[in-house]
């Protein structure tokens, strides 16, 4: 009996443009010595992504194959072959394969003797210009390292890893991110050597700076009667993980705010090439909410949370995310009177509001960007597994 486990080194979320990691092991199990030496005629790896639609709203141009331009426009050694053609690594895959690298061989013709076992190292570029691993209403995404062997004169059987990829725009070259020799500073006593950035110490960087805390966005909420508050909001670029900190202050308004809430929202938008329905809207899903009574509240926040297992805003030939926060206001019609001052004595004085309200409800949309986060962060969160096997009887 073999066994073949297959593991990811790292952890399951990578991205795109860094070079992932499988460890594959292939191990005789069987217990008694003269049960004879197992032999493999061959094992290959590679890397699939599979695009799955719903078929009420999404319409796939037709054709057979797609051609390697429209899978992969980087210089990564990635190809596209029809299904047909990977019936071994899509059987029981369903969608579309919209990204396949060319398999990888660890060995010919592996003879194991019983007790032994035998390990493997492949690695493999993800290209940078792969969709993001997506689970969406209308379109979902997902990536596996798929391993499959063969027995002698057998079927041939196959592991699949499934594994997360978040997309960093703008890492096609992370070569203009390396120290230059002319202006990087130099130690006369020392030997220098240049330092070659990797692709995830380069996209650390750039979440870095392009999150990073710059001017306040200060916005007036304002409805036909007037100003009901006003909005502070310390920046509009995040990433996974962080929570989206934002301050409101009532007493600009002119107009009683009842209740407040804030929900952070993604939408998934069909391009219009692939929309069963040209009226067809787009699709709002709803993650966190924060939600407060703030009737005779002067000031105060709001604190929400981005999950790590949310997808970044991306854009692909069909379909693209956003992400927004949305806020839903319940003014009052009339005016309330709030509570009579304190007592001198300092005692305390109760007041009791109103049995009914004539209140109206607003919304009000605002566009944010949210980015990805160092993936090792993100392996944390995860529920995939990181290791698959498969046992091999006779």
């Amino acid at each position: 009996m073999l066994e073949v486990v297959a593991s990811l080194i790292r952890g399951p979320v990578f991205l795109a443009g860094e070079t992932i990691n499988c460890e594959v092991t292939f191990t005789n199990t069987s217990p008694d010595n003269n049960s004879g030496d197992e032999v493999l005629a061959w094992s290959s790896v590679q890397i699939i992504c599979q695009c799955t639609v719903s078929e009420s709203r999404v319409m796939l141009p037709r054709k057979n194959a797609l051609s390697t331009e429209e899978v992969s426009t980087s210089g990564c050694e990635t190809s596209f072959v029809p299904n047909r053609d990977l019936g071994l690594y899509t059987k029981g895959e369903r969608g579309l394969t919209v990204l396949c690298t060319k398999p990888k061989i660890l060995f010919c013709d592996l003879k194991l003797s019983p007790g032994m076992k035998r390990s493997y190292q492949f690695e493999e570029v993800i290209p940078t210009d792969a969709p993001p691993s997506f689970r969406g209403q209308a379109v979902k995404y997902s990536y596996k390292v798929i391993v499959g062997t063969q027995r002698l004169e057998k079927t041939t059987k196959i592991v699949r890893v499934p594994f997360r990829v978040l997309v960093l725009y703008g890492l096609n070259d992370i070569s203009v991110y390396n120290e230059n020799e002319e202006i990087s500073p130099s130690n006369p006593f020392l030997h220098n050597h240049r330092k070659e950035n990797s692709v995830l110490d380069v996209a650390l960087q750039v979440i870095s700076t392009v999150t990073a805390r710059k001017a306040p966005h200060s916005y007036n909420i304002t409805n036909a009667r007037g100003r009901v508050a006003k909005f502070l909001l310390f920046k509009q670029a995040y990433k996974l993980g962080e929570d989206i900190v934002g301050m409101f202050d009532f007493s600009v308004g002119t107009v009683t705010c009842v209740q407040y809430s804030v929900t952070l929202q993604s939408e998934e938008q069909v391009s219009e090439e692939c929309r069963r329905r040209l009226s067809q809207g787009t699709a709002v899903t709803s993650y966190v909410k924060h939600q407060e009574m703030c009737l005779h509240t002067v000031r105060t926040h709001m604190n929400i949370p981005i999950p790590l297992t949310a997808t970044p805003g991306f854009m692909t030939d069909i379909v693209c995310q956003r992400w927004r926060l949305h806020f839903e206001f319940v003014t009052s019609l009339d005016e309330i009177s709030g509570p009579d001052s304190l007592p001198n004595d300092g005692g305390e004085r109760q007041w009791q509001g109103p049995s009914t309200l004539n209140v109206e409800t607003m919304v009000w949309d605002l566009p944010i960007k949210i980015f990805p986060t160092n993936p090792i962060h993100a392996s944390s969160v995860t529920l995939m597994k990181t290791t698959a096997s498969i046992q091999m009887n006779n």
